[in-house]
């Protein structure tokens, strides 16, 4: 399997989409498709918070606009995140993987609730690791919510630190998830006080892997 990384990838538009700011989310939006359409083969995103926003930002953005209406529909139809294109799409489930260590699982709010595929992760480890070796951790925020850290830093502070008191609490060496932006707040803080825990997206894990589960 080739892997393709088209040049010209910019952000995908959620920041400004969040923000209120459509008109510059149309224009990222815009970029992004034109973007993709070099390739006809599926796209792999390892961002729930990204794929969430094609998924479903897209068509919101384009409602009044049916050439790229169906140009983001056709664009949805072959997205995936990157934990669901490997269960869903390529069947599978596990890896043979070693870690000498505990790994902590953070469920990233749109991974879980806004995308629903949060599963697919969790399978992943699972199959990869003795069940001793991960942590699940609450599926409360990590705080960051994008704009939300700009906007309200206390507050975001606040939500980080309690999920930060759990990582510490059980003793795992390492934190995984499947949103970059979850793990740079996460580890952000980690670093601030001066913990030895570090973060790694999920697909780090298993990087130069076997699979050792297929469905």
């Amino acid at each position: 399997m080739e892997v393709l990384v088209p040049d010209g990838q910019t952000c995908c538009g959620q920041p400004a989409y969040n923000a209120g700011f459509w008109g510059q989310a149309r224009l990222m939006a815009q970029q992004t498709i034109q973007t993709l359409e070099s390739s006809p083969d599926p796209v792999v995103i390892p961002s729930g918070s990204c794929t969430h926003m094609i998924r479903h930002g897209y068509p919101s953005l384009f409602r009044d606009d049916p050439g790229w209406l169906v140009r983001s529909e056709q664009l949805v139809a072959r997205t995936y995140e990157w934990s669901e294109f490997i269960v869903d799409v390529l069947g599978v489930e596990g890896f043979r993987s070693s870690f000498n260590g505990k790994i902590a699982y953070h469920a990233s709010c749109h991974l879980l609730r806004g995308l629903g595929t949060d599963q697919n992760a969790r399978v992943l480890l699972e199959n990869s690791f003795y069940d001793s070796q991960v942590v699940w951790l609450s599926e409360e925020c990590c705080g960051f919510g994008g704009v939300f850290a700009v906007e309200y830093p206390e507050l975001s502070t606040a939500i980080l630190d309690r999920k930060v008191d759990q990582i510490l609490a059980s003793g795992a060496e390492l934190v995984t998830g499947c949103d970059v932006s979850c793990l740079m707040q996460i580890e952000g803080r980690l670093r601030r006080i001066d913990a030895e825990v570090r973060c790694a997206h999920l697909a780090e894990l298993f990087t130069d892997q076997e699979p050792g589960w297929r469905s």
